[in-house]
C-alpha cells in the first residue's frame, strides 16, 4: 500500500477521493505530510474523506504519528495519518450529546 503524500497546493477533494479509495481497497490508508500548509490540507481531507466513507458505512479514525523522511540526502520530521476502521460503538460514542432535561 502507497503512503499518500500531500503538499500544501494539494486539491483537498482529490486527496479525499484519493484516501477514501485506498480505504476501500485495503481497509487501511497512510497520509503523510510534511509543513504546516501541508498538514493543513492532510486534515481538511481526512474529514472530506471521513464523510465519503460515512456514507458507504465505514466508520473511521485517524491517528497522528511523527515519521522521519529522507528528502535530497536530509532527514525531515513528517507527520503521518493512519486512517482505520473503528468500533461501531466508538463511532456512535461520537454523536452529539443530548440535551439535559429539566427537571
Amino acid at each position: 500500500m502507497e503512503v499518500i503524500k500531500v503538499s500544501g497546493t494539494s486539491r483537498t477533494s482529490a486527496v479525499a477521493g484519493a484516501i477514501a479509495g485506498v480505504f476501500r481497497e485495503h481497509q487501511r490508508a497512510e497520509v503523510q505530510a510534511i509543513g504546516a500548509g501541508a498538514v493543513n490540507q492532510a486534515v481538511k481531507a481526512l474529514i472530506l474523506a471521513r464523510s465519503y466513507l460515512a456514507e458507504d458505512g465505514y466508520h473511521v479514525v485517524f491517528v497522528p504519528r511523527f515519521t522521519d523522511v529522507e528528502i535530497d540526502d536530509k532527514v525531515r520530521t513528517a507527520i503521518k495519518f493512519v486512517v482505520m476502521a473503528c468500533e461501531e460503538s466508538a463511532a456512535e460514542s461520537e454523536a452529539a450529546p443530548e440535551a439535559p432535561q429539566e427537571t
